[in-house]
């Protein structure tokens, strides 16, 4: 299998699905000619042609609203909005139209589209450029929310995510794009976290939404992350020498309830770890299904690690998503906290 880097697997889902399905289309801003702002899109024109990856203007509402259309009538659009910062423009298209469409329609419709964006910090992209907001959709009945946090599930899953019949927002980690990491900045690793490497197999493949994936297993305390934090939460457990399990969420809507519960009700702890603000992030219903589902079998209150309740710091970036040394006193406080 060849080794390939985050954006070489996406780009490699797009060209098979292109290739296996004439009803897919790729178009977003600058996502043709140019291959797209981070190049998941690159040499796609140039080997499909220009009516099945093109440009777009610069309207993120007008590209979604577009792609809906499309996708009533049959195609399977993925655009790409070019940072999750830029896609409040979209939303309401996204929310009192495409998620609404397959019942309001009592089925006569639906809107097999696939939403793209870039998304999180990790390279001083500001407030414009490195914001998380995956719980805004998580609250949207209809839509399905996916974030990798592998080259192998970020193909997988974004091939699923195109052969979805509903919406799906697909967001990716951008620190994670160009190669694995050990949480700690950027020095490199060729570790991913227990998954499998950076191997990714050709041609098609799928990986189910809403199936977790255990990244690490362990028996103290149960960490439930994604996207970027599986691997600060993979650095953590590794400093702090705790025998944690690690589960990689790897999509929040549908969540693989069962898998959290099984891990929570082994392990008796729990630590929630996302980059995005804490205060109604996605993370306080991760607590709330664990208490309801898990409350019996805890020993000590759910921990939730996340970024600070601030507008995005430029200048304190590394200080304002969690670290390990976060993440590792979360999982401290956990075993030294009854319940």
């Amino acid at each position: 299998m060849p080794e390939l880097s985050m954006i070489k697997a996406l780009n490699d889902a797009l060209d098979v699905m292109l290739a296996r399905d004439p009803d897919v289309l790729i178009f977003g801003e600058d996502v043709g000619y140019f291959g797209g702002v981070f190049r998941v899109t690159d040499k796609l024109q140039e080997k499909h042609g220009a009516t099945r990856c093109f440009d777009s203007p610069i309207s993120e509402g007008g590209i979604v609203a577009t792609a809906i259309g499309m996708s009533a009538y049959g195609l399977r659009p993925v655009v790409e909005i070019q940072f999750a910062d830029y896609i409040l423009p979209a939303y309401d298209q996204i929310v009192s139209e495409a998620s609404r469409l397959r019942y309001r329609s009592n089925g006569e419709f639906i809107a097999p589209l696939t939403v793209r964006s870039p998304y999180g910090g990790g390279i001083y992209g500001g407030q414009t450029h490195s914001q998380s907001p995956e719980a805004i959709f998580a609250h949207v009945t209809g839509v399905k929310t996916v974030i990798p946090s592998t080259p192998y599930d970020a193909k997988g899953l974004l091939i699923a995510a195109i052969e979805c019949n509903d919406p799906v927002i697909f967001l990716e980690p951008k620190r994670l794009y160009n190669g694995p990491f050990d949480g700690h900045h950027d020095r490199p690793t060729t570790s991913w976290a227990g998954h499998p490497a950076a191997d990714v197999p050709e041609g098609h493949y799928a990986v189910p939404l809403g199936k977790a994936s255990v990244a690490r297993e362990g028996s103290e305390v149960t960490v439930l992350a994604y996207g970027t934090m599986v691997h600060v939460s993979a650095a953590a457990i590794e400093e702090s020498g705790i025998d944690a399990e690690l589960i990689d969420l790897r999509s929040i809507v549908p969540l693989d309830i069962d898998a959290i519960t099984a891990s929570v009700r082994k392990t008796g702890r729990c630590v929630v770890v996302h980059e995005a603000s804490r205060y109604a992030g996605f993370g306080g219903e991760l607590a709330a299904l664990v208490q309801e589902r898990c409350f019996y079998h805890l020993e000590s209150p759910v921990e939730r690690v996340a970024g600070w309740d601030t507008p995005y710091p430029h200048a304190f970036e590394w200080d304002y998503f969690p670290g390990p040394a976060r993440v590792s006193a979360a999982l401290k406080r956990c075993l030294e906290t009854p319940a």
